[in-house]
C-alpha cells in the first residue's frame, strides 16, 4: 500500500461511511478525518457514534451523522433524502456495514444478511448516484468478504424468505456473492460517467460484527483476526489511492487486486442480481 500521505491530502472531499461507529467503519472514519474529508457517517445509532463523531471533531475534523437502518428501506431512503438535502456532491460512498452470522427478516421481509449488506446499501448507492456523478471522478467501494467464493449462486427464494441456516454464515456467503456482484454491475452502469467501484475484502477482522458468535468460540476466533486498523487498510487504498483510480468493477484484498470467484465473472448473473434488487427496492438508475 503506498503512503497515506499528508493529513490534508482529502481536503475539501466529501465522504459517506456507513457503520461508522464501531470496528472497521470507525477506523477508516478516523484515518479519513485526519486526512483532512469532509465525513457524512450513517448508522443506526447516534449514540453509538457520538464517540467517533467527537473524537474527530477533537482534531478539528469534520463529521455529521444521519439516521441509517439498512434493514428498513424506508429509513435508507429517508436517509438518502438527507444526504441529498445535504446539497454536496459524494466524492466516496463507502457500503462499510454489515452483519454476521444474524437470523431473520428485514422489515421489508427479506433474509437479514441478503437485505441488510445487499439491498439495504444497493438502494442507497441507486439513490445517491447522482451525487457521487457530480462529484465525478468520484468511487463506491464496497465490503464483501472471502466468504464470497463459498457459494455459486443466489436463489431468490430463499431471499425472501427468514434465515435457514443455523449460524446463518451460509447466508452471509450469499449477501457477500451479491456485494461482489453489485460492484462488477456498478461497474458496467456508472463507470462511463466516471463513478469507478471497488470490491473490498478488509481481511478477517476481530470486529463486532461476529457479536453475535457465542462465546468461548468467538473469543477463539478473534485470537487469529486482524485489527480494525489494519482492516481499514484496503478500503482506504481503494477509497483514496491514485494507483487505483482507473480501475473499475473489480476485487481488491490486502490493497492488492485479487481474482474473485469465477462466477462473477458471469455478466448474466450479475445482471440478474441488478433486475431483481431493482423490483425488491423500487429504485434503478
Amino acid at each position: 500500500m503506498e503512503p497515506a500521505g499528508p493529513l490534508s491530502d482529502l481536503a475539501g472531499r466529501f465522504i459517506v461511511l456507513t457503520g461508522a461507529n464501531t470496528g472497521i467503519g470507525r477506523a477508516t472514519a478516523l484515518a479519513l478525518a485526519a486526512r483532512g474529508a469532509s465525513l457524512a457517517l450513517a448508522g443506526r445509532s447516534a449514540a453509538r457514534t457520538q464517540p467517533v463523531l467527537d473524537a474527530i471533531r477533537a482534531v478539528g475534523g469534520d463529521a455529521r451523522f444521519f439516521l441509517l437502518d439498512l434493514a428498513d428501506l424506508a429509513a435508507v431512503r429517508r436517509c438518502a433524502e438527507q444526504l441529498r438535502a445535504h446539497g454536496r456532491p459524494i466524492d466516496v460512498l463507502i457500503n462499510n456495514a454489515g452483519i454476521a452470522s444474524q437470523r431473520g427478516l428485514t422489515t421489508d421481509g427479506f433474509e437479514l444478511a441478503f437485505g441488510t449488506n445487499h439491498l439495504g446499501h444497493f438502494l442507497l448507492t441507486v439513490l445517491l448516484a447522482d451525487r457521487l456523478r457530480a462529484a465525478a471522478p468520484s468511487r463506491i467501494v464496497n465490503l464483501t468478504s472471502t466468504s464470497h467464493y463459498e457459494v455459486a449462486r443466489i436463489d431468490y427464494d430463499a431471499v425472501r424468505a427468514p434465515t435457514r441456516t443455523f449460524t446463518g454464515l451460509h447466508e452471509y456467503a450469499i449477501s457477500k456473492l451479491a456485494n461482489v456482484l453489485f460492484t462488477r454491475e456498478l461497474a458496467r452502469r456508472l463507470g462511463p460517467s466516471g463513478v469507478h467501484s471497488y470490491a473490498v475484502h478488509p481481511g478477517v477482522v476481530a470486529s463486532d460484527i461476529w457479536r453475535r458468535v457465542p462465546w468461548p468460540v468467538r473469543a477463539t476466533m478473534k485470537r487469529f483476526m486482524i485489527s480494525n486498523e489494519e482492516g481499514a487498510a484496503t478500503a482506504l487504498y481503494c477509497a483514496t489511492s491514485q494507483a487505483v483510480a482507473d480501475h473499475d468493477g473489480r476485487y481488491y484484498d490486502r490493497c492488492r487486486e485479487g481474482t474473485p470467484n469465477p462466477v462473477v465473472e458471469d455478466a448474466a448473473l450479475a445482471g440478474l442480481l441488478w433486475t431483481r434488487s431493482v423490483r425488491f427496492a423500487g429504485a434503478d438508475l
